[in-house]
Formats: structure tokens, sequence, C-alpha cells
């Protein structure tokens, strides 16, 4: 009897290395995220973790490695053809336009889904199961919501492109404490609904629990890894930031 083979992983990394002028800031990065799962990348600032984001989405060239999408090879595609493949992208920060309604904000969202806006101009509805508070602001500015409702219209636009993985970069931060159980809840909603994969840089360590699998860098490299329910208070104390 022959074994069946693992299930092929929808983003695989490999020995991804990036830098700024002569400065090295990802090494040899490998990592993995399996369909239906939510990956947490841990670490302390300026490790590495919001390089490597961006790296996947196309907004920073590596200087060598391989980054796969469900076994198709992004390193030759733009940023806006990565979304399209099926890359959705929360920046840290956020990066709503503040001048624009949310109705607005969310229709930039729908560039990323095939054909763009020729073919999509109203919001998914879906986005306001997700998050309900947003059909209640549709013609509000994006630089009026609160930090937590500019989150959830930062998350509801990334998924106008039905994206198969999301990259979420610190979606707490500078979050009042009692919107950071809304923020929690609306990731595992996310996933529960809709079924996209998320990797996800994080600094909660609650947050952080919720994932499958946690990677921990140090100096632009992966020196740890595991389930999360492994995550040891050693590891937590030496990569974490809490």
């Amino acid at each position: 009897m022959v074994a069946s083979s693992p299930a092929e992983p929808l983003l695989q990394i490999q020995d991804l290395t990036t830098c700024y002028g002569e400065s090295r800031i990802l090494r040899d990065v490998d990592l993995q995220v399996q369909g239906g799962q939510m990956v947490c990348l841990i670490g302390r600032n300026g490790v590495g973790k919001t390089t490597l984001l961006k790296t996947i989405m196309g907004l920073i060239r590596p200087q060598r490695g391989r980054i796969q999408l469900a076994g198709r090879d992004l390193l030759a595609l733009p940023p806006h053809r990565r979304a399209r493949a099926g890359i959705g992208y929360v920046p840290q920060g956020r990066e709503i336009i503040p001048r624009l309604t949310v109705r607005d904000n969310l229709r930039l969202g729908l560039e990323a889904c095939p054909g763009g806006l020729a073919r999509h101009d109203r919001p998914d509805p879906q986005v306001f199961d997700l998050f309900p508070v947003l059909a209640t602001m549709l013609e509000r500015r994006g630089g009026d919501l609160s930090g937590g409702q500019q989150q959830q219209l930062a998350m509801a636009r990334a998924l106008q492109g039905k994206p198969r993985l999301l990259l979420l970069d610190e979606p707490t931060e500078g979050i009042q404490p009692n919107v950071v159980a809304d923020i929690e809840k609306a990731v595992r909603r996310i996933m529960a609904q809709t079924g996209v994969s998320m990797l996800l840089v994080e600094q909660h360590l609650h947050f952080v629990r919720q994932a499958h699998t946690y990677y921990a860098m140090q100096k632009g490299g992966i020196v740890a890894s595991g389930p999360t329910a492994d995550l040891s208070q050693v590891v937590i104390n030496r990569f974490l930031s809490v």
C-alpha cells in the first residue's frame, strides 16, 4: 500500500532572501500555509515580519527564493496580479483612503477581482454579514471612522477580491483593548464563513494562540516554528513582545 502524500501547501516559501541596499532583511526564509489554516508570524520589532509580507505581496523584490501560491510561481508577477491570483493584503496601519467614503474604499477592493471594476461595481454583501457596522456607514468618510472601524474596513476591502490567502499585518495595533476582542472575532468569522487562509503578524498572545501554527523570526530568519498549542513560555519570552 502506497502512503498518500501530504496536501500541497496553499502558500509555500523557500529560501527567500530580501535586502535593502547592503542590508539583508530576510535570510533564507522557509514557510508554509496550509489551506484553511491560520499561521501566525511572531517576533520583536524590526526582525523582518512586515518585509516578509510585502515580499509575498510583490511590493519588495527578493534577491532569491521562491514564492508559490497553490503551486503557481509568483515571483514574476506584480502586486496587482498577485492580488488577482488570490492574495489579499491588509497592511500595518490599515492604509484606507481617509477622504473616500466607506463605500468607495470597498469598491477599490473590487479591483482585485477578475475584470476589476469593469465587471464588478458593488461591494459583496457578505462583508456586511462579517462587519455589520460598515453597512450603517457607507457614506461616511474613512478618516472619520474609529481605529477599530477602520481595521474592519481594511479587512472588508481586502476580502472584496475573494482571496484564497489573506495577509494581515498587526491588525490589533493601535486598537483600544476593548475592541481587540472584536477584531479577533472578525478574523474567526472570516475563516469560518469564507474558508480563506491567513498569514498573520501579531503581538497579542491571546490572538496568536488562535492560529494553528506559528513561526518565530529573529534577525530576518525563521528560528522556531510549530503548532501554537505547543508554544512554550520560553519561546514567548524570547520572541514575542507582550
